[in-house]
């Protein structure tokens, strides 16, 4: 069974880093595509970058390109998202996914079945 436990997000000042992590459980070497999310009051879900657990091709939405960055720790099964320069416009709630099967990109949120319980991010200008 696939569970996946975020860490928590934080609050910082615009220009600000924060780093997230999920620990999954349940997600084979390979054979899986994961996913950060994010979804702010009143807009759809948006697939910000995704990776495929074991490779290196990733996505990333053209909101966050230049600033984010996924990585993954297989011999710890945690997935990352490094967050650079963060804007107010980042403000979300940011979910990890995991599907099995190969990446879409974008990647596309009824594609995943598993989701952690979400982590808040606020930046304030």
């Amino acid at each position: 069974q696939v569970q996946l436990v975020e860490s928590e997000g934080g609050s910082v000042q615009a220009g600000g880093s924060l780093r997230l992590s999920c620990a999954a459980s349940g997600v084979t070497r390979s054979g899986y595509c994961m996913a950060w999310f994010r979804q702010a009051p009143g807009k759809e879900r948006e697939g910000v970058a995704d990776i495929y657990v074991g490779g290196v091709s990733t996505y990333y939405a053209d909101s966050v390109k230049g600033r984010f960055t996924i990585s993954q720790d297989n011999a710890k099964n945690t997935l990352y998202l490094q967050m650079n320069s963060l804007k107010p416009e980042d403000t979300a709630m940011y979910y990890c996914a995991a599907a099995r099967g190969f990446c879409g990109r974008p990647p596309a949120h009824d594609f995943f079945p598993y989701w952690g319980q979400g982590t808040q991010v606020t930046v304030s200008s």
